[in-house]
């Protein structure tokens, strides 16, 4: 039977290599994969493009990759949420890259890489410098910008539950990002709060194995 576990946070993000695009999980401090994120730290890969709701905050998650130097390029709604400190340092210092995209276009976007589409078209951002260097159309009087879907090489998401096979549940709002995310990654790597040998029920997987690498158990974090 295949078994997707693997010992420890060090060795879940291993395969992460410099240059990686990385999908992170949550919205605000809900379902943020911080043990993922502290490990991906320790392992020190460089050049990362960080695709997120937003650009961390204080000294922990993806902050703490900023601060080291680790990251690239920022894909973002809400790159200055309160303590995203070291985003702004490094930003301001033309040291880090931004990507902005309207939380719901960010969303579609992801969906789209998911389920396999060519992209979209939305309303959103249309005659606005968001819309420059884009496709847009005309369709029934209103404008549209046609938006690509959105990929990335892993995805690292903070799940309630998980099983062998890699299936998972999540708790209330920390489901956010999380699902859709470890189906637009090439490769999904959780952590769970709690991780049993035995199957998750069927009718309570939020995201089938199918769409997970590998996991382990972290109970820290919400």
């Amino acid at each position: 039977m295949i078994d997707k576990r693997v010992a420890d946070l060090a060795s879940a993000v291993a395969p992460i290599h410099d240059g990686a695009t990385i999908m992170v999980g949550g919205f605000g401090e809900s379902g943020i994969p911080f043990g993922l994120l502290g490990a991906l730290l320790d392992h020190g890969a460089k050049g990362l493009t960080i695709i997120s709701n937003n650009a961390g905050s204080f000294e922990t998650g993806t902050s703490a990759l900023l601060r080291e130097g680790q990251v690239a390029k920022v894909i973002c709604s809400y790159p200055r949420t309160p303590g995203s400190i070291w985003f702004e340092r490094r930003f301001e210092a033309s040291e880090v890259e931004l990507e902005i995209v309207p939380q719901g276009t960010l969303a579609e976007r992801i969906r789209a890489a998911a389920a396999g589409l060519g992209g979209f078209l939305t309303p959103t951002g249309y005659g606005t410098k968001l819309a420059e260097g884009k496709e847009t159309r005309e369709i029934d009087g209103r404008g549209y910008v046609f938006e690509k879907p959105l990929h990335a090489d892993f995805a690292l998401v903070r799940a309630e539950r998980g099983d062998r096979w890699g299936n998972l549940t999540f708790h209330a709002t920390a489901r956010n990002f999380n699902p859709v995310m470890a189906m637009a990654a090439r490769h999904s790597i959780a952590e769970v709060r709690h991780l049993s040998d035995e199957p998750i029920p069927p009718e309570s997987v939020m995201t089938p194995g199918i769409f997970i690498d590998r996991l382990t158990e972290y109970g820290v974090r919400p």
